[in-house]
């Protein structure tokens, strides 16, 4: 019996152990996630600060405000969807929305948002963040994404059927920091920024994606 209770305790002792262990590296695994978002973030405000006082990012900027306010305006034009919608309403809307914008920049071209000076920046952005097995990973992502038939055109929809590459994250801490309505995309050696709701191309810039570096014989 004392021997029976000797293995009890012992298989206790060895069960509170194992979660007490569990426990600790739940918690240093929580704080070291924790601390690493903290960082990210405090590299990310940082980075954006310093981007910020270069004088063609903020044209850029003010640009995509003066877009943004735009698009509020063309915004409150489709009527309102209810949780219930049907798919019909749904595309309906969407096209509805997509006309609005479009209507409202009825000059649009590309350039008007990625300005010469703006492309040269992230070029520069982009070549600093990618070289070697790092760019050649990039551009077979992009060129395995299916983005054929993607029209290069502004005011247009970018094809539903199509798929969208996210941006690296470590790349998103030197571009030029973009409000919720918008997104940067690659589509082949093109960087789009594309409406993300509306799905609209707003502009587009050419080689943005670096060739790899040839080796000198």
């Amino acid at each position: 019996m004392p021997y029976l209770l000797a293995v009890k305790r012992k298989t206790e002792n060895h069960e509170v152990f194992r979660y007490a262990t569990r426990f600790i590296s739940t918690g240093v695994l929580l704080g070291l996630t924790l601390w690493l978002v903290s960082q990210v973030n405090t590299a990310s405000a940082t980075q954006s600060q310093d981007a910020a006082a270069d004088p063609a990012v903020a044209a850029f900027n003010e640009r995509v405000k003066q877009y943004v306010k735009l698009r509020k305006k063309a915004e409150g034009l489709p009527p309102k969807l209810s949780k219930k919608s049907q798919p019909e309403a749904i595309e309906a809307n969407l096209a509805t929305l997509q006309a609005s914008i479009s209507s409202a920049r009825p000059d649009a071209k590309p350039g008007d948002l990625f300005t010469s000076d703006i492309a040269q920046y992230i070029r520069r952005a982009i070549r600093r963040e990618f070289k070697g097995e790092r760019l050649r990973k990039l551009r077979e992502t992009i060129r395995e994404a299916d983005a054929k038939g993607v029209p290069m055109r502004v005011n247009v929809p970018y094809p539903e059927t199509k798929e969208l590459i996210e941006m690296p994250p470590t790349l998103l801490l030197s571009l030029p920091v973009l409000p919720k309505e918008l997104n940067y995309r690659f589509v082949g050696g093109f960087l789009l920024l594309v409406d993300k709701d509306a799905r609209l191309i707003v502009d587009y810039m050419a080689g943005a994606v670096p060739r790899p570096a040839t080796s000198k014989r």
